[in-house]
């Protein structure tokens, strides 16, 4: 008779689905794109030179947009990021979990639920979204994972290898992410111990984490956008910042503390920011007694590690010293552009805390009696009201937009090959009536399927922070100099997008625009035509092309390894059960 099928295994993954889903609804249950800040969905994007990477600005959205380029060629753009940012938080909350149960294994469902109410609702996770960093996001949760196949490379598990391999590639969706998660494969792997030899861990963990930053290393090492090094004023532009009643060190000690004061829920803008705070590290604190004295796990002691650099990290990093030490190698490191926003780094610490919040259910269990499903529940109650505007999308903040009809003429206007697009007003962030009051990046460069000339300085509180596109900015100020289309036809500008109901300075523009032909003209947009060029493919796709394909056959090859892993062992169980019966009979 077969064994009745039980669904307690599947509880923390449904529960943590069921987080996110609270956490995103707006972009679930209506339709449109979400375009919030840093985030730009479109209906379709393509696989520009821009979206490669190849151009002189610093490849930061590589390979995500190629991967975004890829999808909506076959799903509608919006519904790509959707459901990759579902499943960014739904991994978090399931992997935490898994986490839980991989090095607390004593630990019950409800501990484990507790640290997945840990990894989705906390305010790393409230202001990433409200900044739009839904791909940073994805590296996020790919952490709790990137741990457990760590743990089972360490254990000689022949699942390690080729889970390693997956979480390292959906962590390589940007270079931040990739960085995270191959510092924390790294740093679980090295220390001595465990049944698989260090040296060639190491090394197979050093070979994972160079295939999945092919696209970026590729990228910089071939556009030279990472040459003349990062404006030194975005260190302190960027720097971690202070909340309401905390200082530095315990906004980031609180996973908050995000650069842009904008970008943060509304209750972490008042005293209750030191309340929700307080209220979150004293439900890790209940835990960090259990986890001392497993003090002698090796992983345990590597996760300490990593917290405590996430935490004191951004928090010397925003000192006087720290940042003097930040511009510096922002002139004299190349690629250390890539660490100015250190509270990002806030991730590192995490798992940690994840695993502290769900030994404390014990800890509390053990000392005051009662239930332990009553002290989880407890327990993820107070880390839920701790923040509790991150529900529905962080108080309605995060939710779809539509695109006026114009955007899709636009799109289908505008070939490829046939020049690059300059933009005005200049500057790369907008304000549509239709996006709402946040700024917004210019979405035309993932709406078209030229290249978006984008010179990368960002406009910042307290001043600017100069961008690496030298071209564009160059292209730039022709156009608000009133320059000749000649002067933007021998830059290789094929076309001029005007955007309307949008501030920003538009200079003396009007005078090259007199000279052009219209060839769209709507109350949103605007577009002319450049005579006289002919665009020209850049001579480093296919090395572009080749390390996307790279990352991907990673990930690829990992999931297919699980699979087929997975398969045998299934096989053997059935083979197993079958034997059983005849022995039975």
């Amino acid at each position: 008779m077969p064994r009745p099928v039980s669904l307690r295994p599947a509880v923390p993954a449904l529960y943590s689905l069921a987080l996110a889903a609270v956490v995103l609804g707006p972009l679930l249950t209506s339709p449109g794109y979400l375009l919030l800040r840093d985030a730009v969905s479109t209906p379709r994007s393509f696989p520009t030179d821009s979206a490669l990477g190849l151009t002189d600005a610093a490849a930061r959205a590589v390979p995500q947009d190629a991967l975004l380029a890829a999808a909506s060629s076959v799903v509608d753009g919006g519904l790509v990021v959707t459901a990759l940012l579902t499943g960014a938080l739904w991994a978090a909350g399931w992997g935490s979990a898994r986490l839980v149960a991989v090095l607390l294994p004593t630990a019950g469902l409800p501990a484990r639920l507790v640290a997945a109410t840990v990894g989705v609702w906390n305010p790393y996770v409230a202001e990433r979204l409200l900044q739009g960093h839904w791909s940073l996001l994805v590296g996020y949760a790919a952490l709790p994972w990137t741990v457990v196949a760590a743990v089972a490379v360490r254990r000689g598990a022949r699942s390690g290898w080729p889970a390693l391999a997956v979480c390292l590639g959906v962590a390589g969706l940007t270079p931040t992410g990739a960085l995270l998660a191959s510092v924390t494969a790294l740093a679980v792997l090295a220390p001595p111990g465990g049944r698989s030899r260090l040296v060639p861990r190491l090394a197979g963990a050093v070979a994972l984490a160079g295939a999945v930053a092919a696209p970026w290393l590729v990228a910089t090492a071939v556009s030279g956008g990472a040459g003349d090094g990062s404006d030194p004023a975005g260190v302190r532009a960027f720097a971690a910042r202070a909340e309401p009643a905390l200082g530095t060190l315990g906004s980031v000690a609180g996973l908050g503390g995000i650069w842009n004061a904008d970008a943060v829920p509304a209750s972490r803008t008042t005293v209750w920011a030191l309340v929700g705070t307080a209220a979150l590290l004293l439900v890790v604190a209940c835990g960090v007694p259990a986890l001392w004295r497993r003090r002698r796990n090796p992983v345990l002691g590597v996760l300490t590690a990593l917290a405590a650099v996430a935490v004191l990290g951004p928090a010397l990093a925003a000192t006087g010293p720290g940042l003097q030490a930040g511009e510096w190698a922002m002139v004299h490191v190349p690629g250390a552009g890539l660490l100015r926003d250190t509270q990002k780094w806030v991730a590192w610490a995490v798992p940690l805390y994840a695993l502290a919040a769900a030994a404390g259910v014990g800890t509390l269990h053990a000392r005051f009696g009662g239930r332990a499903g009553v002290w989880a529940t407890a327990t993820a109650l107070t880390v839920l009201l701790a923040l509790p505007d991150l529900a529905w999308g962080v108080g309605g903040r995060v939710r779809p937009v539509q695109y006026p009809d114009a955007w899709q003429r636009v799109a289908a206007t505008v070939p490829s090959g046939d020049g690059d697009v300059a933009v005005l007003p200049a500057g790369m962030f907008r304000r549509f009536e239709f996006s709402g009051a946040a700024p917004v990046l210019d979405p035309a460069p993932r709406m078209l399927r030229a290249d978006v000339l984008q010179s990368g300085e960002l406009v910042v509180a307290g001043g600017t922070v100069a961008g690496e596109g030298r071209g564009a900015a160059e292209v730039e100020r022709l156009l608000l100099a009133g320059a000749a289309p000649a002067d933007l036809a021998a830059h290789g500008v094929g076309w001029v997008l005007v955007e309307h109901g949008t501030p920003g300075d538009l200079g003396d523009s009007a005078r090259t625009l007199e000279q052009l032909e219209p060839v769209v003209t709507d109350a949103a947009l605007s577009l002319y035509r450049v005579p006289g060029v002919a665009g020209t493919p850049s001579d480093d796709r296919t090395a572009a092309l080749a390390a996307h394909a790279l990352w991907a056959a990673v990930s690829a090859g990992g999931l297919v390894g699980l699979l087929v892993l997975r398969r045998r062992v299934r096989r053997r169980e059935h083979h197993g059960g079958r034997r059983r019966a005849r022995e039975q009979s």
